[in-house]
């Protein structure tokens, strides 16, 4: 049985039932573990320094030669394909005098010039030219390449650690997640466009990502007309997760039996949220939402980095306006209806009101997400 098919199977049950997947109990999180701030930089290091986190995807650098930067949490980065077809990552700061090495966003290129004193760099990282270096000094150009990040990828998923020095195995890190994951083949979709949003404090905002409790409140005017409220079937894989949720539609499979179901994937629409810090929506129609969720400098920030992706590059007006429409109702929903209402949650944390927040059983993903934080953090 395909995935689509059994998911679709298992969100038509619990359509004609009223059900939905549980978690075993609720769940109880303090409201410290949102608004404490040594928790909070101690967890940041951990899951987001020390471990492996996305950061971009590879049709971001497709080619050998192509290159990309970004800041990850006030770290700059600088993204290449070298020669051979491997994805690197460096700090994108040069070695002589800390001037940053790279200025494009993108770009494709082999060698990089810091704009201060002209040292230059390979996309190996590798120090391949000093300027004056006759009366500069000897220099042991061995070591003074750029800083290197540990950097794979996966399913078209480029991850990195942040800490110089510590490294990771990807496959080890993904599990048989991964196989899901290269099931969206996300090296074969088109980047339509790229976007930066602010939102509230990191876990308030994740929280939002990880279940449909409230489609129907919340997204009335975008998504919640095309799905069905609190109907969830949730996987896990270790620290991440898939959550298919139903299409308003799913109840015209009840004419049919699954044996003749030729398009399952019409009648749910699927979420693979990579821990901790990527969600990746796939959408009927050849469109898809990509948001990298990082935690800002204290509790009370965070920055996604959206991507919208279609199928193919439009080639018509009417395939340019499809995308487009698409690309506004997401932005309508994230930015307008989830961080809208999320900041309200972040700007009541210390009102007093409450001292801690009560998961339901409906929320699996939301308890899933934090259980996995404690694991990583040793405090579970």
């Amino acid at each position: 049985m395909s995935d689509a098919l059994e998911l679709a199977t298992r969100a038509l049950k619990h359509f004609n039932e009223g059900t939905t997947d549980l978690a075993p109990s609720q769940m109880r999180i303090p409201l410290s573990a949102y608004t404490d701030e040594q928790q909070y930089r101690a967890e940041r290091q951990a899951v987001f320094f020390e471990s492996p986190i996305a950061v971009a995807l590879s049709l971001e650098v497709p080619e050998p030669g192509d290159f990309q930067t970004q800041t990850v949490m006030d770290i700059p980065l600088l993204i290449t394909r070298d020669r051979d077809g491997r994805v690197r990552c460096f700090i994108n700061v040069c070695r002589h005098r800390g001037a940053k090495v790279c200025q494009a966003e993108k770009g494709h290129q082999s060698r990089f010039s810091c704009p201060y004193h002209a040292w230059t760099y390979n996309n190996r990282g590798e120090l391949v030219g000093i300027y004056g270096e006759e009366t500069f000094g000897d220099v042991d150009r061995a070591s003074m390449g750029l800083t290197e990040l540990a950097c794979d990828e996966s399913a078209g998923v480029i991850f990195v650690c942040l800490t110089p020095g510590k490294t990771f195995e990807l496959s080890e890190w993904l599990g048989e997640f991964a196989d899901k994951l290269a099931d969206q083949a996300l090296y074969d979709w088109h980047l339509y466009t790229e976007r930066y949003l602010s939102g509230a404090g990191w876990k308030a905002t994740l929280d939002g990502y990880l279940e449909i409790y409230h489609h129907d409140s919340v997204h009335g005017k975008t998504v919640g007309p095309h799905t069905v409220g609190n109907l969830l079937v949730h996987d896990t894989w270790g620290p991440h997760q898939r959550m298919a949720i139903a299409r308003k539609n799913i109840g015209e499979l009840n004419e049919s039996t699954p044996e003749t179901w030729t398009t399952p994937e019409a009648y749910i629409r699927v979420v693979h949220s990579v821990f901790p810090n990527l969600s990746i929506s796939a959408i009927l129609g050849g469109q898809c939402l990509i948001g990298f969720i990082f935690p800002g400098e204290t509790s009370t920030t965070t920055v996604t980095r959206q991507l919208i992706l279609s199928a193919k590059a439009p080639v018509s007006d009417k395939e340019a306006e499809k995308i487009e429409t698409f690309s506004q109702m997401t932005l309508q929903a994230v930015r307008d209806e989830d961080y809208a209402l999320v900041a309200t949650v972040q700007n009541a944390l210390h009102s007093g009101a409450n001292e801690s927040f009560l998961i339901g059983r409906n929320e699996p993903a939301v308890q899933h997400y934090h259980q996995s934080i404690a694991a990583v953090c040793g405090t579970g």
